[in-house]
This record gives structure tokens, sequence and C-alpha cells, in this order.
């Protein structure tokens, strides 16, 4: 027999109190009475934490308030059968059967896994018809003592419905779905969920497969169970482990109660998601989950941080690979003239494919394809911001994190004030969301009053604090810019040049370096051949990062790199060939320290040999697919080689030498799909 429960921590048909601090505190003081907890307040105050987070009120009566707790000594069930019942928060009123579901902090994973039992046996109407029918405690301690001291399946082994009928020749087969359950303790409602979803998918008529994610442990789903399934349920108040496993598939998501109240309601989203080809998909990236609960809670804050700035990449690569192939696409076609004074943007707004410019077929393919480029590039910074914002509060931090992400782009930020606005408004939102408003509102809470307050107070801050002193650093360094130039020191600009373009890829920083190299083509000629040098300067070293990143991850040493930026390295290829910097920012986002000051070496080379060699570029943009507007072009590929290895073979030195113990603990976060 257990002593998890004993008669004097039972109390029948008592009045604890009016309301449910009052009950939890009563029965935490009843196991600290019997030597069982350290501290009554101590387990009372982790309670009462818990129930901050979410209330435990379940339907039919039920309450279990639960903690694991510093205080408690010897895991223990104080159990209360209320008269009158007190509200818990369930849908359909009091509860009048309390259980204290006490565990010390350290629990084994034996008696974390014979608590979880008890929170599956409430599940049960016989198990609970027999406590309201108990006469005595000792009554009551049979009752529960029973339920715990079965031997139970493994505790966090994955739950299957029973075997639903092969279908007959003709029919559809059954719709195959797979869960998941997790709470923030993993003791109760992680497997109360499971149970309930398993129900009701065998009421249903559902193959349904429930994976629990306790704090036992877990099992996980076999792969080929995962693939065959039609949609996924995450019924979780915390991340998923091992997400990508899910990657792909139509999911449901919802906090673990509504698993346990709503079972058979979710299993009917997830039924009419699994037909729906617009139904939100788990997406390719393991940023959201974790290795354990455990190691979530202990994730130091630069640790979280990388994290979510890894979610947001994973999310922008897409906007970056895609605008960047259709820009050099649109040169390809339409000539390294295709942008100028917008002319791209000119001849698809005024002229129809029937009614072709005078460039032709050629310039108005191209044009068409520089427009969606550009298009899609624009979204860049507003993706990069919403999804650092997603990462953090959910997705009531995606709109307030787009927003941030367009002021930023309004404000010159580019992609650095992207992601501080897209920090801000997650932090913001995920703030707001903290707040305990009353149920009435708590429907308007994540649609309505988060993204307004947190978009109000995230992209205000951006607008009143940040871009002033962003614009006022850009003219400070293009007046510089421009005085250099001026002077003998040609070679030193060109250093400078590719330093900036390096130092930011694609933020204010490279644009100031940009905006000065495009405005001086105006005023070149034969005679005045700088501006063409230093566009040269500008664009080939703009080139380096990522090819640079491209060579490093995909070639010289792949080991150094997760499988992301292997993938995002083969993307780097093309958009660094295309003069497209911004193909480099998934790997200065993950580590900033290594690759952004190895890009910057690499880039310094290359504009300076550019000036060295007096290589002349008559396009603003289009990389090598304006080769023909490149004089000399071997120049130019020199330099372009040299500044690539210089940067590849400096950031394999840096990710070796340099925080290597860091850099192994960061997790893999697949490209999002």
């Amino acid at each position: 027999m257990s002593d998890t429960i004993t008669a004097a921590l039972v109390s029948i048909d008592a009045d604890l109190g009016t309301d449910k601090a009052a009950v939890i505190r009563a029965l935490a003081d009843r196991v600290a009475a019997q030597g069982r907890a350290d501290s009554g307040q101590g387990l009372f105050d982790d309670a009462w934490a818990r129930e901050q987070k979410d209330e435990t009120g379940l339907p039919g009566g039920i309450a279990i308030p639960h903690a694991k707790s510093a205080s408690v000594t010897t895991p223990s069930l104080a159990f209360a059968r209320l008269a009158p019942g007190v509200d818990f928060g369930a849908p359909d009123g009091p509860a009048d059967l309390v259980f204290l579901i006490a565990a010390p902090d350290t629990a084994a994973e034996a008696h974390l896994a014979m608590l979880s039992k008890l929170a599956r046996s409430l599940m049960q109407d016989d198990f609970t018809t027999a406590l309201r029918a108990a006469k005595t405690e000792d009554e009551v301690v049979a009752i529960v003592d029973a339920a715990i001291s079965d031997e139970p399946a493994e505790a966090a082994a994955p739950v299957a419905a029973a075997p639903v009928a092969a279908p007959v020749d003709g029919e559809a087969r059954p719709t195959r779905i797979v869960a998941v359950t997790a709470c923030a303790t993993g003791i109760a409602h992680t497997f109360m969920a499971a149970d309930a979803l398993t129900a009701a998918g065998r009421a249903e008529g559902v193959d349904l497969v429930v994976e629990p994610q306790g704090s036992s442990g877990y099992k996980a789903l076999p792969q080929s169970v995962i693939d065959d399934a039609d949609a996924v349920i995450f019924a979780v108040d915390v991340d998923v482990r091992e997400q990508e496993r899910f990657a792909g598939k139509p999911v449901i998501r919802s906090g673990v109660k509504r698993g346990i109240e709503q079972p058979k309601q979710m299993i009917a989203e997830a039924v009419a998601a699994a037909s729906d080809p617009a139904a939100p998909r788990v997406p390719a990236t393991a940023a959201a989950s974790s290795s354990s609960t455990s190691a979530a809670a202990n994730e130091s804050f630069g640790r979280r941080i990388q994290r979510i700035l890894l979610t947001g990449v994973s999310y922008m690569i897409p906007f970056v690979a895609g605008g960047g192939l259709l820009i050099a696409l649109g040169f390809l076609f339409g000539g390294y003239e295709v942008n100028a004074d917008n002319r791209a943007f000119d001849i698809v707004l005024q002229n129809a494919l029937w009614d072709l410019p005078a460039g032709g077929l050629g310039q108005y393919i191209g044009s068409v394809f520089f427009v969606i480029g550009a298009t899609s590039m624009g979204f860049l910074v507003s993706a990069l911001a919403g999804y650092i914002a997603f990462a953090i509060a959910d997705r009531p931090g995606i709109a307030p994190g787009f927003v941030a992400g367009a002021i930023a782009v309004l404000m010159n930020a580019g992609f650095i004030g992207g992601i501080i606005g897209g920090l801000l408004a997650g932090f913001i939102a995920w703030a707001i969301g903290r707040i305990d408003a009353p149920r009435w509102l708590r429907g308007l809470m994540p649609v309505v009053i988060i993204p307004l307050l947190a978009s109000i107070v995230a992209s205000g801050l951006m607008l009143l604090f940040l871009g002033r002193p962003i614009a006022s650093l850009m003219t400070f360094l293009n007046d510089w810019l421009t005085g250099m130039a001026g002077s003998s020191g040609i070679v030193a600009v060109g250093v400078i040049l590719g330093l900036m373009m390096c130092f930011d890829l694609g933020g204010p920083v490279n644009k100031v370096a940009y905006a000065f190299a495009t405005a001086g083509l105006a005023s070149a000629s034969a005679e005045n051949p700088t501006p063409y040098l230093i566009m040269a300067a500008v664009m080939c070293s703009g080139m380096v990062p990522p090819l640079a990143m491209a060579l490093a991850s995909t070639v010289i040493d792949r080991k150094l790199f997760t499988p992301v930026e292997r993938e995002n390295g083969v993307a780097a290829w093309l958009l660094g060939a295309s003069f497209i910097s911004e193909g480099a920012i998934p790997f200065a986002a993950a580590d900033p320290l290594r690759v952004i000051p190895a890009s910057m070496l690499g880039g310094a080379l290359t504009g300076a040999l550019c000036m060295v060699f007096g290589v002349q570029s008559l396009a603003p943009h289009g990389g090598i697919f304006v080769f023909f507007a490149i004089n000399p072009i071997w120049g130019f590929l020199v330099a372009l080689v040299a500044g690539t290895v210089v940067s590849a073979l400096a950031v394999i030195v840096l990710k070796r030498f340099v925080g290597r113990s860091d850099r192994a603990q960061v997790a893999a976060v697949p490209v999002a799909a």
C-alpha cells in the first residue's frame, strides 16, 4: 500500500473556506503538519503560483491544485470533499472534490508517475462517484490507494484509442490524428488531457494516438505514426519537445485544459484541418521546443534571445531567397538598367504584355521579375520582426512585430531595427498577456487587446526614440564618405565602404554606403570615373558575406554549422552572386560576434582590391549577372574571390577557437516550410 495519502490528509464534507486560496492553504498546512513538507507557507506559495498561471478546476466538480515544491519532503496527496463547493475556475461550476498534489522538486520518476496515475483516475466516473459516496477518511484512502497502486502502463508512454475497424472496400479510412499533451508541471493536466482526447477519439471513430510529455519523461511516438497522421493536436502549456518531428502537418493548438474540457471539439477541428489546405501547419523549426521543461526553465537569457532570433530568421528566409532570385532574374532578362529611376515599376504599371514597351519582351519580363522580387524583399524586415515577436509571445505577438518591423523600414533602421522592434513587440505582448484579466475579457486579449497595446508601445518607441539617431548617423556617414572620396584616399574609401557593406547586411550602415555609391552615378563620366569605382567596390564587397558563409558552411567545414545554416548556405550562393547581402543575415543573427567581424575582414579586402585594380561598375545592382557592365571583370572576380576566401577562413577560425563551447549548444533550427 502506498503512503502517498493517509487518513490524516483527508477532510470529508469540510468547510475549508469560501475561496480556493483558503482551501489550498488549508491543505498545504495539513501536509506540513504531517511532517511531509518543511513549510506549509512554502507549499502554498508554489501551488498558488501554479494556480495563477492557469486555474485547476475541471469539469465534473473536480479541482487539482498541484506543485513541485522545494518545501515538500515526501510526495503527498491531500484530499478534501467540500460542502459547499468552491469555485476553482471550472466552466460548469464549483468543485467539491479537491486534491492537492504535492511533489518534491526532485521527485523520482516513480513518484511522479504515481501522482499522474491519480490524475488519470479523476477522468473515470466510477472513481469520482466512489469518492463522493465514501463515509470515512480511511475509505477515501483505500479508494485512492487502489487507483494509484495498480500496476499502470508506463506513465509517459503514448496513449492510443481502441483500434478503429478497417474500412470496407470503397469506404474512406478514418482520420488519423496524433496529439501531444503537456502542462507546466507535467503531473496532472498532461495525462488527464491525454485520456480525455483518447476517449473522445474512440467515441468519434477517429484513429488517435497521444504522446503525453510529463515530468516523468516521455516516450516519443514512432515517426512512421506521425508521418501517417492527417493532422496534429497540441494541447500544451509549454514547448512541445522535438516539435520538428511534426513539421508540415495541419495543427490545432490550445492550452492543455482545453484538451480536458473540450476534447471532442478539438478532434472535430483537427479533422476539418486535415482537409483544409489553408489550415495552420507545424513549422519546420525546433526553436519553439526544448529538450525538456526543466532545461527551458534554466535557459540563460542570452540563449533564449538566440533561440528567439533563430525563429525569426527561419520564417524570414523564404522572403530573402525568393525575392533575391527574382531580382537576379530581373537583371538577367531586363539588363542592368531595369530599375534605373524605378523604370521596372513604371514599365509594369504602365504597360501590358500585349502592349510592350520600347525595350521589348525581355525588358518587360525582366521588369515583372524585378517588381515581384523587390516586393518580396520589402517584407523581409517586417517578417523578421513579426516572427521574432511570435517566438516570444506566440500568435498575439505577430501583428505588433510586423508593425514594428514596418516602422523600422520607415525609419531606415534596417534589419537591426527589425530585430529591436521584434524584441520590443514580443516582450511587450508577452508582458500584457501575463496580466490576470477578468474572465469576460480573456477572449479579447489575444486578438484585440494585446496586438493593440503592443503595437502602440513597440512602434511608438521605434518612432520616438530609435529612428532619429539612426537617421543622424546615416547623414554623418554619408557626408564623411563624400569628403574622403574627393581626396587622395580612394583605397581607404574602398576599405571603409567594404567594412560598412558587411557591418549590418542591409541595415542602415550598409544602406548609407550603397546610397552613397548610387547617388554618385548621376555625375559619373569617362572624365570622372570615381563614382564607378565606388559602385564596384560597394557591390563587390556586399557580395562577400553571403558567399563566404556559403563557402564555409557547405564546403570548408560543414560540421561547425547547424543544419539550418547548411541549408541557408546553399541559398546563399545564389544570393551572394546576385549582390543580396541579406543572404548572410541568418548566419549573423544566430552568431553575430563571429560572423560580422569575419565578414567585415573580407569585405575590407575586397573593397581595397577593387580600388587597386581600378574596377568600375556602371550598374548599381545585379552582382555577376551584370558582368557586361563591369570593367575589368577579372579584377572584380579576383577581389571577390579573395574577400570571400578570407571571410570564410576567418569565420571557421573564430567558430573553432572563440566561444566554441557556447556554439556547440546552439539548437538546430530548420528553415520554415
